[in-house]
């Protein structure tokens, strides 16, 4: 006999308004993003006042709720990596006739990094800036994956820019899940970062002008020759560390 499971409807948006209440617990507060596995939200806990995020898991990207328990364990087990958001709990609630299963964690205020750059002069930062962001992620990705993890899908849209001066003060977000942890996602991680610096510096249209010190760490974008000087995102911290520009 073959067991047929329920068909999951297939959600595109849960469009929860402002001011609505869910699982009698927090507010609404407005929409922060939409993304491949469901919808983040502010919201306000009712009984402290407190903000935080929760993001709804489309239930065809959730079945068993696996994706959400597994995104909440490795923001535990990286709970001390300063540049990961820490979870809170899990909750539930009812939404168009189908249980949706919601994680709740900090609130980081600040500005995704596609729209800071998009704000510098040029929309792109200084060799020195770009440096300095490099290398305020690298630690960060360092933190992680001494903890065994990875990231798995960063770029500009996945970075929250806290503070800015002589130093970056750095958040990650939508850490993603693939299953059990590898090499292959860690070194994935390393080539992120490096497109993720010569984004920074403005793209290809300014690449050729770059110094040389610049175009070493980016080499061309090529995955082979990157993984070939950067073995782990522990060397690039190393390069960056006594790199002369």
């Amino acid at each position: 006999m073959i067991l047929r499971l329920p068909s999951i409807k297939k959600l595109k948006a849960f469009s929860l308004e402002p001011g609505t209440i869910v699982s009698e617990k927090y507010e609404i507060i407005n929409l922060l993003g939409r993304g491949w596995e469901g919808e983040v939200y502010l919201i306000r806990e009712l009984s402290t006042g407190i903000e935080r995020t929760a993001k709804f898991f489309f239930p065809e990207r959730n079945v068993r709720d696996k994706n959400l328990r597994s995104y909440a364990r490795k923001l535990h087990n990286l709970r001390n990596c300063p540049i990961v958001i820490h979870y809170h709990t899990r909750d539930v609630v009812n939404i168009q006739g189908h249980k949706i299963s919601f994680l709740v964690s900090e609130y980081v205020e600040g500005e995704l990094l596609s729209t800071f750059l998009q704000r510098q002069p040029g929309g792109r930062l200084s060799p020195f800036a770009a440096t300095h962001l490099l290398y305020a992620l690298a630690t960060g990705i360092r933190c992680v994956h001494g903890l065994g993890e990875y990231h798995g899908d960063l770029h500009t849209d996945n970075i929250i820019v806290q503070r800015f001066g002589l130093e970056f003060e750095l958040k990650l977000l939508d850490m993603f899940y693939r299953g059990s942890t590898r090499k292959e996602y860690m070194h994935d991680d390393l080539i992120d970062l490096i497109h993720v610096y010569r984004e920074a510096l403005g793209g290809a249209k300014y690449y050729s002008r770059q110094s040389e010190a610049v175009k070493y760490i980016c080499c061309g974008l090529r995955r082979g020759l990157i993984l070939k000087k950067f073995r782990s995102v522990r060397h690039l911290c190393h390069h960056l560390e006594t790199m002369h520009m």
